[in-house]
């Protein structure tokens, strides 16, 4: 995949995306809120808020830590996860507690944090043992961090370390997705047939689809795949090769833009040019007819850059 193919991937709407289709089995009892507005001056995070309406017990083990109010931060496959990335999520979940429009109307002890990221994030947790925080993996790829620094309930969910055999939503969000996990999540696809949860599958599927485009040109070419799926396979390629032709043709309208924009440019500092070498020009004939010099002379008199004397023609 190029760095341009790569720059171009959106990440969060297919997480977003991904996470509803996660906790399918509860959608009922969970409201979705994304791209949270945190004041009135909006700060905008990139993260999502899902607020689980009723005390209900989450059946998806990622959402085992969930309290009423939970605060998802997700990293794409090409960011980074540092101390400082924690500890910003963190001020988030805080500037959300803050948020109630009643002192403590949301106590810390119902607000959680979730953090997504495909890669293990060893110097984080490191950093975060280093001072003082414990580190438990509580389900393969699901870790807990507690301590006393720790504000809220808290976990780092590893994308790929997740157990194979399940959570294929999120773990076919990679450049590197698995074939099985690419047709574990397509046979999951078929059988959604409400709109919400087919757009959420849509969605899905456009970012991995983009990152591993050899992966399911791979899969569409066997020779025992149902029709259901050939078709559906069919529709996401389709597609992606619709949004990449209008980027395509976007990216030519914007260079040709730029093109004739430059060229106006360059031809209104030749006017200009020409404009102030007339003006020169008139100075120095002033010059040479009122004190009897040479060309040089006034032209030295005027000071008048050497790059201009040679075009500031003088009869």
């Amino acid at each position: 995949m190029s760095n341009l193919e790569a720059a171009g991937i959106k990440w969060h709407p297919g997480f977003y995306s991904a996470a509803e289709l996660e906790f399918l089995t509860n959608k009922d009892d969970l409201e979705f809120q994304r791209e949270y507005n945190l004041s009135r001056e909006p700060i905008r995070m990139d993260l999502l808020v899902i607020k689980k309406l009723s005390a209900v017990s989450i059946q998806n083990e990622l959402g085992h830590l969930f309290r009423k109010y939970n605060v998802i931060e997700y990293k794409s496959p090409d960011d980074g996860l540092s101390i400082d990335d924690y500890y910003k999520t963190t001020g988030y979940a805080c500037l959300y507690k803050s948020s109630g429009k009643a002192t403590d109307q949301i106590p810390a002890g119902e607000v959680s944090i979730s953090i997504f990221r495909e890669a293990y994030p060893r110097e984080l947790f490191k950093k975060l043992e280093n001072t003082g925080s414990i580190i438990k993996e509580y389900r393969p790829g699901i870790y807990y961090i507690t301590g006393k620094n720790v504000l809220f309930d808290t976990q780092v969910i590893v994308t790929g370390r997740l157990a194979q055999g399940g959570h294929s939503s999120l773990r076919i969000l990679s450049h590197r997705a698995k074939e099985e996990d690419v047709k574990r999540f397509l046979n999951e696809a078929v059988r959604l047939v409400k709109p919400g949860d087919k757009s959420n599958m849509d969605a899905v599927l456009k970012v991995s689809v983009l990152a591993n485009q050899k992966v399911y040109e791979g899969i569409r070419r066997e020779q025992n795949m149902c029709d259901e799926l050939k078709e559906l396979m069919k529709e996401e390629f389709d597609k992606v090769r619709e949004e990449k032709d209008r980027e395509y043709a976007k990216m030519q309208e914007d260079f040709v833009k730029i093109s004739e924009e430059k060229d106006r440019e360059y031809a209104k500092v030749k006017e200009d040019n020409a404009e102030m070498q007339k003006i020169m020009s008139s100075m120095v004939k002033n010059l040479m007819a009122s004190m009897q010099l040479t060309a040089e002379q006034a032209m030295v008199a005027l000071k008048i850059p050497d790059a201009y004397r040679e075009k500031c023609i003088v009869k």
